[in-house]
């Protein structure tokens, strides 16, 4: 979410000035690529580069192609081959033994359905949303319609498609990937062009609500805003809890802790910290977020602190399922042998990435599979 945040801001900042653009996607990889299908980039007429398509080695040369998209105003599908001797020749030197696709679409500022226009549809709203890319693989030469539907889980529908049947087709599979929360790659095949979308679901930026104003809170606060996750800092000392100490936050709450719920809106994509360092305030503000269906509750301390708060919240009557439990981390972070307020912010933040990843948080080097799952480069195909 943060690449597409970032997209659009440069996108606006290049319109006041004038400057022309091209978003350029990944819509397709074969083998093994730095970036996966859905990875954009939004290059200006002046070489300023917004996002990434890979790890450095394919920028350069889509700048160039990138510069001949916005001259001509016209798509332009690109592919990258490290088996190709003219990508060697080129520069681009892959090294990753895959094949790369890349659609370039000039963005038309007085279009109001331009690519661009789509991507701040999705990043206004903290809904999870879809992302339609359509393209043509069999005939690199011919018209590539690009960015061509946004469906949101507020139920709007954008789209720029012209033929109904595929546009029925498209919307139906969109509805399907926001039901199912998966992305996929698919071809319609039909009497004319065979075309081929990229379907990506995009959920909304985390929300990391963090207990505590304490300078240890800083770090984590800012490891957070370098990810684009939207951070809400919490504390009961109007004195610590300040947005001169925070400037990276999102929002900053001064409130006890049975004020704090009716000051944000929380969802499936939010996380929480208790780390305030009073045990009575970590206490109350966990009995709050208990009910709330949060994938991630995190409690600093050690794990004799968070038995005591689970034996008296149950004491208290309050009673904690084991789903509830499982969603409970304490002491929080992975054991990465941290002991600075950074290494210690860094240690959650990787914790927390892996439970929303719902990854094994293990090296690499221990994987026996690719790093990434292959079945995104699975085409699936439907006869209109």
């Amino acid at each position: 979410m943060k690449e597409l945040e970032d997209i659009v801001k440069s996108y606006h900042a290049a319109c006041r000035q004038g400057i022309k653009t091209a978003l350029a996607t990944v819509v397709h990889v074969e083998g093994s690529a730095y970036r996966q299908p859905g990875a954009r980039m939004l290059v200006t007429e002046t070489g300023m580069l917004t996002g990434a398509i890979s790890g450095g080695c394919l920028e350069g040369d889509a700048l160039r192609k990138a510069q001949l998209v916005m001259m001509q105003q016209r798509p332009m599908l690109v592919t990258y081959d490290t088996n190709d001797e003219d990508d060697a020749k080129l520069g681009v030197g892959l090294g990753c033994n895959g094949i790369i696709h890349i659609l370039l679409e000039p963005v038309n500022a007085e279009d109001p359905g331009n690519p661009v226009a789509m991507l701040q549809e999705i990043t206004s709203h903290r809904t999870p949303a879809v992302l339609v890319t359509l393209f043509t693989l069999r005939q690199r030469k011919a018209p590539q319609p690009g960015t061509c539907l946004v469906l949101t889980a507020n139920g709007q529908l954008h789209h720029c498609i012209t033929d109904a049947q595929l546009q029925n087709a498209i919307t139906a599979d969109a509805h399907q990937a926001l039901q199912t929360r998966t992305s996929f790659t698919k071809t319609y095949v039909s009497t004319g062009n065979d075309y081929t979308t990229h379907t990506a679901y995009i959920p909304p930026a985390p929300q990391l609500l963090i207990a505590g104003a304490g300078n240890d809170v800083i770090p984590l606060v800012k490891m957070a805003a370098l990810l684009g996750w939207h951070t809400t800092v919490i504390d009961g000392r109007p004195g610590y809890a300040t947005t001169m100490r925070f400037p990276e936050a999102t929002q900053v709450i001064t409130a006890k802790p049975v004020q704090v719920l009716p000051q944000v809106q929380t969802d499936q994509y939010t996380v929480a910290v208790l780390m305030t360092h009073n045990y009575n305030y970590d206490l109350a503000l966990l009995a709050q977020l208990l009910p709330l269906p949060l994938p991630y509750i995190g409690v600093l301390g050690p794990a004799k602190k968070l038995q005591r708060m689970l034996d008296e919240l149950a004491e208290n009557g309050i009673c904690i399922s084991p789903i509830q439990r499982e969603r409970i981390h304490g002491p929080a972070g992975l054991d990465l042998g941290a002991e600075t307020s950074e290494e210690i912010a860094l240690s959650v933040i990787s914790e927390i990435k892996s439970v929303l990843s719902a990854a094994a948080a293990t090296s690499l080097r221990e994987k026996t599979t690719a790093i990434h799952s292959r079945e995104q480069q699975i085409i699936h195909q439907q006869q209109l």
